[in-house]
């Protein structure tokens, strides 16, 4: 890249073993189940996961509301993390596609809590209320953290108590594996189905899996053809997601490493709050202190500079994200313009 991109680990690029991978692919067509790469992309990839079974679609968003699509019926109400990705960043559309509502938690703390859920699982025997259908979690975060692998087993026992399913939001859970030092699957088992992104950290240039059991991911593929998601030679896209999977993995840590240099870079800053032990993965969160801070100006000074940020919200928290294509010296050059700025 000739920019500096903290937007998102969603901008990263395929490597050039992915590239060529893409190029030598061997391929079928999907919808008769014929295309190899695929096939052995969703069992590479649901042994990962520790399922039966998984099936490639387009985008993380896809993979979630087939999920959910395909648990709950119409009418019925699943339980949410109200700052979570289903909630803010699919369109709406547990509402227009799957005619579901959110029941939705704020939690008090970094992460949610197996109490919180409890206490908005709704009541069987009471007809007036509707069905409580789904548990959806999400693991990393959007602000990074990590859920304890403790709170996820403890979510398994009431998940199964209850007779609630639990579907994992997991598009970073290879991040939330390395950061916990444990296998995806051990993440995965606490949950019923899972969807993990083969396109932010992992560099892949698009797609996800939604991974199950073989009976669930049977009737998500019929789901998939209703919602339009079913691909024919989708092996082009599959071979880099395999290789993401194979060999980008391992390289997280790095990405890691690099957002702890970053927090640590903006901690200088009079003007930045910031909780440096609150980063666990690539993600830092942060906060401008001045009350009449204008977001707008800020991006646009970056951008002038050929750095990419989100804005910062109303109340001046920023995002910033590493991946594959931030290094130290992105950071150093990053922070030097942070301080050309508050001049």
């Amino acid at each position: 890249m000739n920019y500096i991109d903290f937007r998102s680990d969603s901008v990263t690029w395929p490597t050039e073993e992915m590239r060529s991978a893409m190029m030598q692919a061997i391929v079928g067509d999907d919808a008769f189940g014929e295309d190899p790469t695929t096939n052995e992309l969703e069992s590479y990839g649901a042994s990962l996961a520790g399922k039966e079974a998984s099936l490639f679609v387009a985008s993380g968003t896809l993979a979630n509301q087939l999920a959910i699509f395909t648990h709950c019926n119409r009418g019925d109400e699943i339980i949410v993390d109200d700052r979570s990705h289903i909630v803010r960043y699919e369109s709406a559309a547990v509402a227009s596609l799957t005619n579901v509502q959110f029941r939705a938690i704020e939690p008090k703390g970094n992460a949610i809590t197996t109490d919180e859920i409890i206490a908005k699982i709704r009541n069987p025997l009471d007809e007036t209320e509707p069905k409580t259908a789904l548990i959806c979690i999400e693991n990393t975060m959007l602000n990074g953290n990590t859920i304890p692998l403790d709170t996820m087993r403890k979510l398994r026992y009431l998940s199964s108590r209850y007779h609630v399913p639990v579907h994992l939001d997991g598009a970073r859970i290879f991040n939330a594996a390395v950061a916990q030092n444990v296998t995806a699957a051990e993440i995965a088992q606490n949950a019923d189905t899972v969807m993990i992104s083969l396109s932010k950290g992992l560099c892949a240039p698009v797609g996800a899996l939604l991974c199950g059991n073989k009976t669930f991911i049977n009737k998500a593929k019929i789901n998939r053809n209703l919602f339009g998601g079913t691909m024919h030679q989708s092996g082009f896209l599959a071979a880099a997601g395999l290789i993401a999977l194979k060999n980008m993995r391992q390289r997280l840590a790095q990405d890691h490493e690099t957002a702890f240099y970053l927090a640590n870079s903006l901690a200088q800053f009079e003007e930045i709050e910031i909780d440096i032990t609150s980063v666990e993965t690539n993600i830092v969160s942060c906060k401008f202190k001045h009350e009449n801070f204008e977001g707008e100006s800020l991006c646009n000074f970056f951008k002038s500079r050929n750095i990419f940020i989100k804005p910062p919200t109303e109340d001046g928290n920023m995002i910033l994200m590493t991946h594959r294509w931030i290094n130290r010296q992105n950071i150093d050059k990053f922070i030097l313009a942070l301080k050309d700025f508050f001049k």
